[in-house]
């Protein structure tokens, strides 16, 4: 790669162009907020790059910004060095995945890289920051890509955390090995990593570990996720814990023994729903009811494309709750120790 002589080339009007972009953005999103949540993904790239096209008219980077969109990285370039990389989401925070550590598709001569995210949930707001400060771990998907995190603390980078800087991390031959080795130094006692390499990477997380060494907290979470994307676990079938413990391992890269026994351990109950009390209740719906507020925030914090691969139907923003109660109510029909509960009309008044 060529290093340019001039370190930072407009520096200063380049700070400005997009300081006054991201004020540009922010006040169409108010605006025209209908049209700007529509422009996810892809679509919002061209329409960043004209705004920062107008406004740096009369500035060094007039006539100088790209878009070079595709596979390349990064989405946008001004000058030949500088990069802004465009990342949308339509959920109510400031997090997702990024791009590769090993950075194969970098645009030759670009130096300095920028992030500029668009969370398209409202409010609709447009952020921007140096690439390397909103990096906060590596996470694994087909290749170890970044977790990008708007909000995070200075000090708290993935940089930070393997004493290297970004530009030296990306320029050397093998840039995964100090990021395995910082993650071999945090494992616990019966804790593994993954493999992993440049071609066959699946797990979310690179560290593989043992239900039993996990939080309360973090156990409630992965069993919150369970019950909203597997509606089978509420079934008497032989296999329904079946699509839960691959995903358990491939995508939460947690190994349980027992995982019958995460739902069904301590027995049958009670609970007081309104002014009624039921008994003789099977433990793995005490677990829905007592913890279903978290699984309806879940729901609506999960996108309709990613429920509607864990449910196998298509669903929407105003139907996903009443779908996944109706498949809740399906699959609970054939339990016999639950006959004398009516699941639907359950969650439905608890809901209300």
């Amino acid at each position: 790669m060529i290093i340019s002589a001039n370190p930072e080339p407009n520096r200063k009007e380049f700070d400005y162009l997009l300081s006054t972009t991201i004020v540009e953005l922010n006040s169409q999103a108010k605006k025209s907020a209908k049209t700007i949540s529509t422009l996810a993904g892809s679509k919002i790239e061209p329409f960043v790059k004209d705004v920062m096209s107008n406004l740096a008219i009369g500035s060094p980077f007039e006539n100088s910004i790209e878009l070079i969109g595709g596979l390349k990285f990064p989405d946008i370039v001004a000058k030949k060095y500088y990069g802004i990389e465009v990342k949308t989401t339509t959920q109510n925070h400031w997090k997702t995945t990024g791009n590769s550590v090993l950075e194969t598709t970098r645009v030759e001569d670009v130096e300095r890289i920028f992030m500029l995210f668009a969370k398209l949930a409202n409010p609709i707001e447009f952020r921007c920051r140096p690439y390397e400060e909103c990096l906060s771990e590596v996470v694994v998907t087909h290749s170890p890509r970044y977790l990008i995190d708007m909000n995070l603390e200075k000090g708290k980078t993935i940089f930070d955390k393997i004493q290297t800087p970004y530009d030296t991390l990306r320029k050397k031959e093998n840039p995964i090995k100090p990021i395995v080795d910082y993650y071999k130094s945090k494992l616990k006692p019966g804790e593994d990593l993954w493999w992993i390499d440049q071609e066959n990477t699946k797990a979310n997380n690179l560290v593989i570990k043992i239900w039993n060494n996990l939080t309360s907290l973090e156990k409630q979470e992965v069993k919150t996720k369970a019950m909203v994307y597997f509606p089978e676990l509420f079934s008497n079938s032989n296999e329904k814990f079946g699509r839960f413990a691959i995903w358990l391992v491939t995508r939460e890269t947690v190994v349980c023994p027992n995982i019958r026994n995460m739902f069904t351990a301590g027995g049958k109950g009670e609970i007081m729903i309104g002014k009624k009390l039921y008994s003789n209740i099977p433990r793995i719906f005490l677990n829905l009811f007592e913890n279903l507020n978290s699984i309806i925030e879940t729901i609506i914090l999960t996108s309709t494309i990613e429920l509607s691969e864990y449910w196998g139907i298509k669903t929407t923003e105003k139907k996903k709750v009443e779908d996944w109660i109706e498949l809740v109510y399906e699959n609970s029909k054939k339990i016999s120790d639950a006959k004398h509960l009516n699941i639907k009309q359950i969650l439905t008044e608890m809901i209300k």
